[in-house]
C-alpha cells in the first residue's frame, strides 16, 4: 500500500498501537463507569430480583445453625439439671440438618440463576462490542492492529467474566452473612464482639492499598496479553507462516513470542502474589480470634461477667469462624472489582467509539435518488486520509468527473497517485474532505449506507475467501441464493467448469484465505460472488495485477463478461487491461491530468503514452 499524505499506514499502526499500549498500562478514565457497568444487568432485573431473594433466604438460613449450637450445649448436652436432654438435643440436631439440606438446595438454584444472568450479560457485552467494531469506519482498522482489537474482544471481556458472573450473589450473600454473623455475635456477647472486630479498620485500609496495586498490574497484564495476541495473529496466519518460512525466521519469531510470554508470566505471578500477603494476614487474624476469645472470656468471667456460658463461648467461636469465609470473600470481591475496573474501562472505551461515517437521519434509498442508478460523479473532490499530516498534500485534489450508467471507466497513473482512494469514496468507505461524491445523482452522504453498498460490487487485488466451502463463500453475497443461481454466477465468472472438476464441487473447502486455490481461481470466485450480488456499479481495484499473464487473460475475460450491462470503474496498473475502456482518466499527484480513450491518450503523448511505452518496453503489456 502506498504512502498517503506523507505517512504510511504502517506508521499509523505503530503510532496508534503505541498510544493503545500507554492507555492499557493506565486504564482510561470512563465517566460513570460503575453506573454503566450496573446498567449491563438492567435487561435481567427480574431474574436478579429472584436471585437476590434466593440469596437472602440462603444467607439467613446459614446463620441459624451456629445459633442453635448454644442451645445444643446449654440445653441439650449440659442442661442445669444434670445429664443430657436427648429429646431437646435430637430436636435441635434435626432442625440443624434440615436447615443444611434446604440451604444446599437453595445454593444449587442460586448458582444456576447467577450463572445464567452473568453469562447472558457477558454474551450480550461481546455481541455489543463486536457490533460496535463492525460499525467502525475503515480508517479505524487501518490504524489499529488486528491483535489489539481481538484482545479487547476476547481477553478483556473474558477477564471480567468472573466478576460479572459471581459478583452479585457473592456481594449480597456474603454481606448478609457478615451482618447476620455480627448481629448474632452481639446477641451472644457484645464484649467478645468488640474484641473480635477491633482490628477490622486496619484490614480494610490494607485491602484498599492492595486493590490499587492489583488494578495497576492488571492493566499491565492485559497490555502484555495484547502483545501476545498480536504476535499470534501476525505469525500463525497462513501469510505469516509463509513469510517466516520464506525468510527462515521461525526461531526469531519463537524467541519474540517467548519474550512476550516471559513478561506475561511475570505479570501474572505479580498479580497473583500481590494479594496473597494480605489474605494471609486476614487468615492469621481470623484464625487467631478463637484463641483470643477463650482468653478474653476467661478474663471477663473472672471479672464477674457471669452471663458467658460454655455454650455461648462455643456458639460465639462457631459464628466467628463462619464469618471468616464471607468476610474474606467480600474483601477478595473488592479487590477483584478494582482489578476488573481497568478491564471494564478498556471495554467501554471501545463501546464509546464513534464511527467517522455516520448515516444522515433523513437518508434515502438509492431507488429514491433523482438520477439514473449506476451514474457516478465527483464534484471538486479533495481528500486527505485521517492519519495524514496537515501540512502534507492531499491524496486527491479538486477531482471532478462524471461516469454514465453502463460506461466502462478506467483510472490509471503512477503508484500513490490516488487511484485506489477513488474506489474507497464511491461506496463511502471514507468521506471526501471537500467537494461531493454523487451516486445516482444524490450525494452519498444523503444515501442509506446499506442501500448504497447493495448497488456497488468490489473486486480487489487481495481476494478474501473464508475457510469454508466454495458455495458458502459465494453465498456471502446472497445468503438465500439457490444452487442454480450459484452456478449461473460461476459460469458468468468463467469458473464453473473448474469448480465442477474438483472432487467436492461447490462443497470444496478453499482453506484459509483460499490458499488451496490458485490466484486466478480465487479471483474468479470473487468475481462470481460479485455477480451473485448483481450490483449496478462494479469497482475493479487492480483485480489482475497479482496474476501471471495466462491467469490474467482468463480473469480479464471473466471481468469483461461481468462488466456487461453495468457501470464499471477499473483501477489499473497494467494498461493492457483497460485499453478497451470507454474513457481512461490519468491521475498524477492527486489530480486528473488527462482523460480520453486509449487512442486519444496515445495521440496526446503525455503521461499515459509514456506509461504505455514503458510497459510495452518492459513486456508488461500485450
Amino acid at each position: 500500500m502506498s504512502m498517503r499524505g506523507g505517512r504510511g499506514v504502517g506508521g499509523a499502526v505503530r503510532a496508534d498501537y503505541a498510544a493503545l499500549k500507554q492507555q492499557n498500562a493506565s486504564a482510561p478514565e470512563i465517566p460513570h463507569l460503575l453506573r454503566r457497568t450496573l446498567g449491563l444487568f438492567r435487561p435481567y432485573r427480574w431474574s436478579i430480583v429472584l436471585t437476590i431473594t434466593v440469596v437472602l433466604v440462603t444467607a439467613a438460613i446459614s446463620v441459624i445453625p451456629p445459633l442453635l449450637v448454644e442451645s445444643a450445649f446449654d440445653v441439650g448436652l449440659f442442661p442445669p439439671e444434670g445429664g443430657p436432654n436427648m429429646s431437646a438435643l435430637s430436636a435441635i440436631v434435626a432442625v440443624m440438618i434440615g436447615l443444611y439440606i434446604i440451604s444446599a438446595g437453595l445454593g444449587v438454584w442460586q448458582s444456576y440463576l447467577t450463572s445464567s444472568v452473568g453469562n447472558s450479560v457477558m454474551g450480550q457485552l461481546r455481541v455489543t462490542l463486536f457490533e460496535r467494531l463492525q460499525a467502525m469506519d475503515l480508517s479505524f482498522f487501518t490504524r489499529t492492529k488486528t491483535g489489539v482489537i481481538q484482545s479487547r474482544l476476547q481477553n478483556d471481556v473474558g477477564g471480567v467474566a468472573n466478576a460479572v458472573t459471581n459478583t452479585v450473589s457473592s456481594v449480597l450473600g456474603n454481606t448478609v452473612n457478615v451482618i447476620a454473623a455480627f448481629v448474632a455475635m452481639v446477641l451472644i456477647s457484645w464484649p467478645l464482639t468488640v474484641i473480635a472486630i477491633v482490628l477490622m479498620p486496619i484490614l480494610v485500609f490494607v485491602q484498599r492499598r492492595v486493590g490499587q496495586v492489583r488494578a495497576r498490574i492488571a492493566g499491565q497484564a492485559q497490555e502484555s496479553l495484547s502483545d501476545m495476541t498480536a504476535i499470534t495473529q501476525e505469525t500463525l496466519s497462513v501469510s505469516g507462516i509463509f513469510l517466516s518460512k520464506s525468510f527462515s525466521m521461525q526461531r526469531a519469531e519463537t524467541e519474540r513470542y517467548r519474550e512476550a510470554n516471559r513478561t506475561q508470566i511475570a505479570l501474572q505471578v505479580r498479580q497473583t502474589m500481590s494479594g496473597q500477603g494480605f489474605f494471609a494476614l486476614v487468615n492469621i487474624f481470623m484464625s487467631s480470634i478463637p484463641a483470643i476469645v477463650y482468653l478474653a472470656a476467661g478474663v471477663l468471667i473472672g471479672q464477674g461477667f457471669g452471663d458467658i456460658t460454655p455454650g455461648a463461648i462455643v456458639a460465639f467461636t462457631t459464628v466467628q469462624s463462619r464469618l471468616l469465609f464471607p468476610l474474606t470473600s467480600l474483601m477478595r470481591v473488592a479487590l477483584d472489582l478494582q482489578t476488573s475496573g481497568a478491564l471494564f474501562a478498556r471495554i467501554f472505551e471501545y463501546l464509546d467509539l464513534r464511527p467517522a461515517i455516520v448515516e444522515a437521519p433523513d437518508a434515502i434509498d438509492v431507488a429514491e435518488a433523482p438520477g439514473p442508478v449506476g451514474s457516478v460523479r465527483f464534484r471538486s473532490v479533495s481528500f486527505r486520509y485521517p492519519d495524514a499530516a496537515e501540512e502534507s498534500r492531499p491524496t486527491l485534489d479538486d477531482v471532478s468527473f462524471s461516469i454514465r450508467p453502463g460506461e466502462f471507466a478506467a483510472f490509471v497513473g503512477p503508484s500513490g497517485a490516488g487511484k485506489t482512494t477513488i474506489s474507497y469514496l464511491v461506496p463511502r468507505l471514507y468521506d471526501a474532505t471537500a467537494g461531493s461524491v454523487e451516486f445516482a445523482g444524490q450525494n452519498v452522504r444523503s444515501l442509506r449506507q446499506a442501500s448504497l453498498v447493495d448497488h456497488v460490487g468490489v473486486v480487489s487485488q487481495e481476494t478474501y475467501l473464508f475457510h469454508a466451502t466454495i458455495a458458502e463463500n459465494l453465498r456471502y453475497a446472497k445468503p438465500d441464493a439457490t444452487d442454480a443461481e450459484l452456478e449461473a454466477a460461476a459460469r458468468g465468472a468463467n469458473i464453473h467448469d473448474t469448480i465442477a472438476s474438483f472432487p467436492g464441487g461447490y462443497a470444496t473447502v478453499v482453506g484459509e484465505r483460499g490458499y488451496r486455490l490458485s490466484g486466478g481461481e480465487k479471483q474468479r470466485i470473487a468475481i462470481a460472488r460479485v455477480l451473485l450480488k448483481d450490483p449496478a456499479v462494479m469497482l475493479l481495484d487492480e483485480a489482475t495485477s497479482a496474476l501471471d499473464t495466462i491467469s490474467e487473460r482468463v480473469v480479464q475475460h471473466a471481468l469483461d463478461a461481468a462488466s456487461q450491462g453495468r457501470t464499471t470503474i477499473a483501477i489499473a496498473h497494467r494498461l493492457s487491461t483497460v485499453i478497451g475502456a470507454d474513457r481512461i482518466f490519468v491521475i498524477d499527484g492527486g489530480r486528473i491530468v488527462e482523460q480520453g480513450t486509449h487512442a486519444e491518450l496515445l495521440e496526446i503523448g503525455g503521461v499515459y503514452a509514456r506509461m504505455y511505452r514503458e510497459q510495452i518496453g518492459g513486456g508488461d503489456a500485450s
